[in-house]
């Protein structure tokens, strides 16, 4: 009995005396992000930067999110969708635009330009073939840091944005196709697919691309 306790005091001893890892706290490093989504003006411009469920997360990781009233209304997305998200609703364009980031759809406007302040970082289309000249000096003037989402590419070289607004337009050209050719907007009252004895309908598609693809794969679906 003496000499097992005598071996477990030692084993206690040798526990006390071996080297141990010294924990120490890991503080954070994140700065939180500013981020400002304004409602957009551009003519038959319907989207929005981002969804709801995407602000949730941006939220969750500490980032503060700011949304001008109505800028999902075309979206079917609410402001009470946003704020439940996590979201501020702000009731003007001058307080989004306070936001260190701004994230957008179209390319500012000359009246939106004007509302960036120095030195911000946006977030959009440029589209700088069509845009005017001036556009670019006023936000170099303003040194904005712009990033242009439909030049951004992946590790394969391929513009991802570009490539899902192609997927949208490809399956939405071929569903609005099969709307017109029903009676219920004075088509001539054809089934897409037909029907067992008739002929399917012809349907020819113009390009190879990323649109044609998916509208090629939207008519198949459709028989």
């Amino acid at each position: 009995m003496q000499s097992s306790q005598e071996a477990i005091k030692a084993l206690a001893l040798e526990a006390v005396l071996l080297p141990k890892e010294e924990l120490y706290q890991i503080g954070s490093r994140r700065k939180q992000l500013f981020i400002g989504i304004p409602k957009e003006i551009s003519f038959q411009e319907n989207r929005v930067a981002i969804v709801p469920s995407a602000v949730e997360v941006l939220v969750s990781l500490g980032h503060r999110v700011v949304v001008e009233s109505n800028a999902g209304r075309n979206c079917k997305f609410t402001d009470k969708d946003y704020a439940e998200s996590g979201a501020e609703i702000v009731y003007s364009p001058q307080e989004v635009y306070k936001a260190d980031i701004v994230l957008k759809v179209a390319p500012p406007t000359p009246e939106e330009i004007e509302l960036l302040q120095e030195k911000q970082t946006i977030i959009s289309a440029l589209q700088l073939s069509v845009q005017p000249k001036d556009s670019l000096r006023k936000m170099i003037a303003k040194k904005i840091t712009a990033v242009a989402w439909e030049f951004i590419t992946d590790e394969e070289g391929v513009y991802p944005a570009i490539r899902a607004m192609g997927e949208i337009a490809g399956s939405t050209a071929v569903l609005i196709a099969a709307e017109y050719l029903s009676n219920v907007n004075d088509g001539p009252g054809l089934m897409f697919g037909g029907i067992s004895g008739v002929s399917s309908t012809e349907v020819v598609i113009i390009g190879a691309g990323t649109v044609g693809e998916f509208a090629t794969r939207a008519a198949l679906g459709l028989g």
